[in-house]
């Protein structure tokens, strides 16, 4: 994680914070294009670890939407888990659907802007889908983290 803080530094953003061991990192930035800074910090992954990194920006105010989002109204129970995917791109409705359609007894899904909901009633080596899976079907790439870890993140970065 120290490594890919001084990456992030290194590219010029400001309060870079890894946050455990997963991935995520918080920066400041003066650009206001999310394109332009993915492709800038995947370029710059690429060529100090050697290999390619998706790289997927939220805001604050975007986390705030995703951890607040009831995707999933009344089926969320202590026995099931909760993901999120980060897609890169929002899928279109006919991606949405064929999302939809992988939903089964121990798994249901829902795509919301360019998030993916993923709601396991069971252990996730149990079920039928995966991220690579869920990333082939929604066609574009993708990071998935259990919603616990977002509302840590929004709970300390979110006002």
């Amino acid at each position: 994680m120290t490594k890919l803080r001084e990456i992030f530094e290194s590219l010029g953003f400001t309060d870079v914070a890894t946050f455990i061991a997963s991935g995520n990192v918080i920066f400041r930035s003066r650009s206001a294009s999310t394109r332009a800074l993915e492709k800038k910090i995947e370029t710059a992954l690429e060529r100090s670890l050697g290999f390619d990194v998706a790289t997927l920006i939220r805001s604050t105010t975007e986390l705030a939407a995703i951890v607040g989002f009831d995707a999933f109204p009344g089926s969320v129970t202590p026995a099931s888990t909760l993901y999120v995917g980060l897609l890169k791109t929002a899928p279109d409705d006919v991606t949405r659907e064929k999302v939809r359609a992988l939903s089964a007894p121990n798994d249901e899904f829902r795509v919301e802007g360019r998030e993916l909901y993923w709601l396991c009633h069971t252990r996730m080596m149990q079920s039928i889908a995966s991220g690579a899976l869920l990333e082939k079907t929604v066609g574009t790439r993708a990071t998935f983290r259990n919603v616990s870890t977002l509302r840590k993140l929004a709970a300390q970065y979110c006002e």
